[in-house]
């Protein structure tokens, strides 16, 4: 009986698992949603336990699906830039800090601070959300956890310390480390003086392993399977979906423009990002927060289901009879806007429709992507790659397609990012397949 190879994605409001056979097809796929706590204005937290509750709760599902055939590998991809901090056995001693926290603006200005070939050698926006400043202020505000962590961890990190409990925790890989400001994108390794201005220890970062190399082996459903490191989700959409040229798009909680075959070079606080990606090379990447996480709450407040949100804009013309909407409802990270932006529908009228408010939040988000695309400069034509829940609906494909003047190539992949942490499986465990990309 063929074997099958698992790839988990943990996002920032659900983790989706999928199954691939030999021959690159999807066998099974499930997801398991969570939420995402706030105990703070301006703060982002998730148990670790609550993703391996997840874990659990889509496996449990997933496994009677594949008819017996046995799992070789498993692989994980992660939301990225997140913190968490754990002890020598692997156990988080605290809630994960998420990309979306806010509380590190002040730490950020340590990084400003920093000689100015340090800095640019991290060729990456300071932002607070970020690993590197989250430490900071779990440094200065926490101390006593600090004081505690064997290690720093990424999400997805946490999660393999989960499954593979009595191995070495501390590792992670060159995508998620690349994107911690805690690295020297210039050198491709950890960044001395950044590690100072986070005010820790150095043994407190990660050791950085290929993301294809087997970490451990985990008992899933009674049978011992091999878990790889892992990477980063965008680079293992990337993986996923055979970009290596033009621009790829994923469209889910926040949106990200990747353009791969990037080359490292300094840059003191660019607006766009610079990351490795899972096969030794770089990206470039225009990113933000507010992607379908907007259509969501737009869909409370007009009192629709968000997957009928894209039917009722339909029925309003292009235009949304003048109403514009900004889908800034956390700020960003610059660029495209700022920390301090905010949502808001403007232009309205006495004859303004529920339809016009959805189309006008349904251009909004993707006029946002449009202007992050801007960001990455000229990139020879071609279809753009199109991942990610958000890139469903017909109207987003079209409209997207007339913003950025090119044919979009939608990949109805449920989770692009959990194929390629796949993917990495089969190279890790010496079954390497390729997915069906039709």
């Amino acid at each position: 009986m063929s074997a099958v190879l698992l790839g988990a994605d943990l996002g920032t409001s659900g983790l989706k698992l999928v199954a691939l056979g030999e021959d690159g097809g999807t066998v099974a796929e499930t997801e398991a949603g969570y939420h995402v706590d706030s105990p703070r204005e301006g703060w982002a937290e998730c148990a670790v336990g609550t993703w391996r509750a997840a874990f659990d709760d889509a496996l449990a599902r997933l496994l009677p699906a594949l008819g017996g055939r046995p799992v070789a590998g498993l692989g994980l991809s992660g939301q990225m830039h997140g913190t968490v901090l754990v002890d020598d056995a692997g156990a988080a001693l605290a809630p994960a800090v998420l990309w979306p926290d806010r509380r590190a603006a002040a730490e950020v200005r340590r990084w400003r601070a920093l000689p100015a070939p340090d800095r640019a050698a991290l060729a990456n926006p300071l932002v607070p959300g970020m690993t590197g400043p989250v430490l900071a202020w779990l440094a200065a505000h926490r101390p006593d956890l600090v004081d505690r962590a064997a290690a720093v961890l990424l999400p997805k990190d946490a999660l393999r310390a989960t499954l593979l409990p009595g191995t070495d925790p501390r590792v992670t890989d060159r995508s998620d480390a690349s994107a911690t400001l805690l690295w020297d994108v210039v050198a491709d390794g950890w960044s001395a003086a950044a590690r100072a201005a986070a005010g820790v220890p150095p043994g407190l970062l990660p050791a950085v392993r290929p993301s294809a190399e087997v970490a451990g082996t985990a008992v899933l459903g009674g049978a011992e399977v091999p878990v790889v490191v892992g990477g980063g989700d965008t680079p293992l959409a990337l993986l996923a979906a055979g970009t290596t040229a033009g621009l790829q798009v994923n469209l889910g909680t926040g949106a990200q423009v990747l353009r791969p075959g990037w080359t490292p070079a300094p840059a003191d606080d660019p607006p766009v990002h610079g990351y490795a990606d899972a096969e030794g090379g770089w990206y470039a990447m225009a990113a933000l927060q507010n992607g379908g996480s907007a259509w969501t709450w737009v869909a409370g407040v007009l009192g629709v289901p968000p997957a009928d949100l894209f039917d009722l804009a339909a029925t309003s013309p292009p235009g949304a009879g003048g109403a514009v909407f900004r889908p800034f409802l956390t700020g960003e990270r610059g660029g495209v806007a700022g920390p301090e932006d905010r949502a808001g529908w403007s232009g309205l009228g006495a004859g303004t429709t529920r339809a016009d408010l959805a189309r006008a939040a349904v251009e909004g988000v993707l006029s946002a992507v449009a202007a992050a695309a801007a960001l990455l400069g000229e990139v020879p034509g071609g279809p753009v790659v199109l991942t990610g829940g958000g890139g469903r609906a017909p109207l987003v494909r079209e409209t997207l397609a007339g913003l950025l003047g090119r044919p979009v190539r939608y990949l109805p992949l449920r989770s692009a990012s959990a194929v390629g942490a796949a993917l990495l499986a089969g190279r890790g465990t010496g079954l390497p397949v390729e997915p069906r990309r039709a």
